[in-house]
């Protein structure tokens, strides 16, 4: 059912598309509205809650980067820092700079995640590194002020309120497509808000973006959300960016963005409860999975 606030309402991609044109706004002064107007907050307060995310966001992943830190499992950490240290040899690469800074960042950020450290869920905290992570690697190869940073997070806001309401952001309810998959779509929609780009290439973005995720199951290892999280996070911000940049170059996708998150809602559906955050099938069962995990719960 379609939620209304004052005079701003939107249940689907297309109302935010529509609604920027026809009031020649962008779409995160809708969603800013919309929040003010359902907190009883002033948009000025809000825009400010939004910059201490950015600042916890920015400081989860410089963190990171620079320590190597293991997780209370020893599964993970250490990653980040290797892929920035690779990243800052003489030798050639074959991702580039940016691509490799962004999926440092995401794994960086990831990682303080299992080690407990502070971080923003956005939407997950199983997928809090995919935003910060592209945003962050973009305005360091293209700086903006960061009112425009923020105006890209309020635009991602949007898309996840989007996506929450009409399919999941839940790896229990909708498999890992619901929580990468959807941050990825966040993201893609975030740097094309970040590059100026129109509202009608944000939902090209947001869709070219989950598309190519829908089906991605959830079998963390040992029911921990570090394997194969951590490192997913780190590949799925890098897939958030060519959405972004396919989505600015001119690509459409063929299907429409709100059809793909219904599609993605009844996939979730279909996928099995073994295969949703229940650790019973996938990579979760394989064998080196089960004696990790027989290692990490023995009593």
């Amino acid at each position: 059912m379609k939620k209304e606030y004052g005079m701003i309402q939107f249940n689907y991609i297309r109302d935010l598309v529509t609604l920027a044109n026809e009031k020649s706004i962008t779409i995160a002064d809708i969603v800013l509205k919309y929040e003010a107007k359902k907190s009883q907050l002033s948009e000025e307060f809000l825009r400010k809650q939004m910059k201490e995310n950015w600042q916890v966001m920015k400081e989860a992943a410089h963190k990171g980067i620079l320590k190597n830190e293991k997780s209370a499992s020893g599964l993970v950490g250490g990653d980040a820092r290797s892929i920035n240290n690779y990243l800052s040899k003489d030798s050639e690469n074959f991702s580039g700079a940016t691509v490799l800074k962004t999926a440092a960042y995401a794994v960086a950020i990831s990682e303080v995640n299992a080690a407990m450290g502070k971080i923003v869920a956005c939407p997950t905290a199983g997928s809090c590194g995919i935003l910060p992570a592209a945003i962050l690697a973009a305005v360091e190869k293209y700086p903006v002020s960061e009112d425009k940073i923020v105006d890209a997070l309020f635009t991602a806001a949007g898309i996840g309120i989007i996506i929450a309401r009409n399919a999941s952001i839940a790896g229990a309810q909708g498999g890992c497509q619901a929580e990468c998959g959807s941050a990825a779509g966040m993201s893609a929609g975030a740097l094309v808000c970040l590059a100026g780009g129109t509202p009608e290439q944000i939902g090209d973005a947001v869709a070219l973006a989950i598309k190519n995720l829908l089906g991605l199951v959830c079998d963390p290892v040992a029911g921990l959300v570090e394997v194969p999280c951590v490192k997913r996070n780190g590949f799925a911000a890098v897939h958030a960016m060519l959405a972004a940049d396919m989505a600015l170059a001119g690509v459409k996708s063929v299907i429409p963005v709100d059809e793909i998150i219904e599609a993605m809602y009844k996939i979730g559906l279909a996928i099995p409860k073994s295969l949703r955050e229940t650790s019973e099938a996938g990579l979760a069962d394989t064998p080196t999975a089960r004696k990790f995990e027989g290692q990490i719960h023995k009593i």
